[in-house]
């Protein structure tokens, strides 16, 4: 006599009738410690990424490893340790994607079958063991958050090739889906006009005009086809007209430049120089660009640019923290979320 057993019922992980599904939030990445041997194998792994540096030929391998990681990573150690949140013994990132993801999961506690992890493209965790530990926990269905508003192939597209390489080891692979860039999406403008607001009635200034500063790319990658600079344009243009502003009260510039291509253009640094040298006087930096603050902000930003611009005239300097897992930026990610989970949950 035959046996037959339901499918639902043999099926690992299942709870309420329905597969769980996972959630992994995925940031930049971050060194496991602020010293130069930490610092140099986040740098090794970050650098060697074709989607960050296109040409991995010989002259760039001989760069790399004969001049970069040699000198490098002693100076961005120093940086990182500015802002290192040493309780914790790990870089603000780590710690702000952590809380994102916590209060994530904090918000589907009502959807017991659905799973919230995170993970780093670059440095740990790394989104292997994201990926890994879902499936461990019963997990049949996946979504990838990027956590990048502006879509570019060194961001976005790497966590898509990373997701993809793991689950190319995989024989029994989940189902997998990919949120999509939400540069111009009315919640993420609204919350970012929302926190911009709240700012700057807290500052004992008012800035004369904001600089919204994304990070920077070589223009030859926009030239072969990447979107990003139209993201970063489109996510400008609905900020000001969310905020009544119009192009000389809310700037457009591009940071953290690297090596000697023509990158994005205007430069933050330059142009925090020449507002400085033109009579501007007072000023706030808005970094829509990142989810959470890192070291491009909390060092780059709110220190290296303060500097610079104080250096040359500049008075009072605001840089405005990121969306982070403040209550707005949380809003954000829940909604993106729940949206790509339509017919999942």
């Amino acid at each position: 006599m035959t046996t037959i057993v339901p499918i639902e019922a043999a099926k690992p992980g299942v709870q309420s009738g329905l597969p769980r599904v996972g959630v992994l939030l995925v940031n930049l990445g971050t060194p496991d410690t602020a010293d130069a041997p930490g610092v140099r194998v986040y740098l090794k792994e970050f650098l060697s990424d074709p989607r960050v540096i296109e040409d991995q030929g010989l002259i760039w391998q001989f760069v790399l490893n004969g001049i970069i990681l040699r000198s490098r990573p002693r100076t961005k150690a120093l940086d990182y340790q500015k802002i290192w949140n040493t309780e914790k013994n790990e870089s603000p990132l780590k710690t702000i994607t952590r809380s994102q993801s916590d209060k994530l999961a904090a918000t589907l506690l009502d959807r017991e079958h659905v799973v919230v992890d995170w993970a780093m493209r670059y440095g740990n965790p790394s989104i292997r063991s994201g990926i890994e530990a879902l499936i461990a926990k019963g997990c049949e269905r996946i979504l990838a958050v990027p956590l990048y508003p502006q879509y570019s192939a060194p961001t976005s597209a790497t966590v898509c090739d990373e997701v993809f390489r793991v689950l190319s080891r995989l024989r029994a692979q989940p189902t997998l889906r990919v949120t999509p860039p939400y540069y111009e999406d009315e919640a993420y403008i609204e919350a970012l006009a929302t926190s911009i607001e709240a700012h700057l009635a807290t500052l004992p200034f008012k800035p004369e005009l904001i600089v919204a500063s994304f990070h920077g790319m070589p223009k030859s990658y926009v030239d072969k086809g990447d979107p990003y600079q139209g993201h970063c344009v489109a996510t400008t243009e609905a900020l000001r007209r969310r905020l009544g502003m119009d192009t000389t009260k809310l700037l457009l510039t591009f940071q953290s430049r690297f090596g000697n291509d023509e990158w994005l253009q205007p430069y933050t640094d330059k142009t925090m120089e020449r507002l400085a040298k033109e009579g501007v006087r007072h000023i706030a930096v808005v970094t829509p660009g990142f989810s959470a603050d890192c070291l491009e902000t909390l060092e780059e930003i709110a220190q290296e640019n303060a500097e610079i611009f104080k250096h040359h005239g500049g008075e009072q300097f605001s840089a405005i923290p990121c969306l982070n897992d403040s209550a707005p930026g949380m809003d954000v990610i829940r909604i993106l979320v729940l949206r790509e989970l339509q017919g999942w949950i």
